[in-house]
């Protein structure tokens, strides 16, 4: 798989308001994760989800709480997955906390 190929798959997607279920995925040259890895691997990609959460957004008042773990998956790191979404909301307030699910 080249680079550019990469480049077409989003590093965030995140739905405009409400309180969802995310995994964080890993990705080589249940639900969620098996509809995103099918894609990818159309593509070309090897991937493995390194686990999950929930992620609540409030786009009104700009802010992005990432917390829990996936009942599937196990808890992801949400600090790494929290720096993706900094990079993609700059103008967020995003938080993680490991409590919760």
């Amino acid at each position: 798989m080249a680079a550019a190929d990469l480049a077409h798959i989003p590093d965030v997607d995140i739905d405009s308001d409400g309180v969802f279920k995310y995994v964080l995925i890993r990705v080589h040259s249940a639900d969620i994760y098996d509809k995103v890895s099918g894609d990818m691997q159309k593509q070309g990609c090897d991937c493995e989800c390194l686990g999950g959460g929930r992620i609540s957004h409030q786009s009104q008042d700009k802010k992005i709480h990432v917390y829990g773990y996936s009942m599937a998956y196990g808890p992801a790191q949400h600090a790494i997955s929290t720096e993706k979404i900094k990079a993609k909301y700059p103008d967020y307030e995003v938080t993680w906390a490991n409590d919760g699910y």
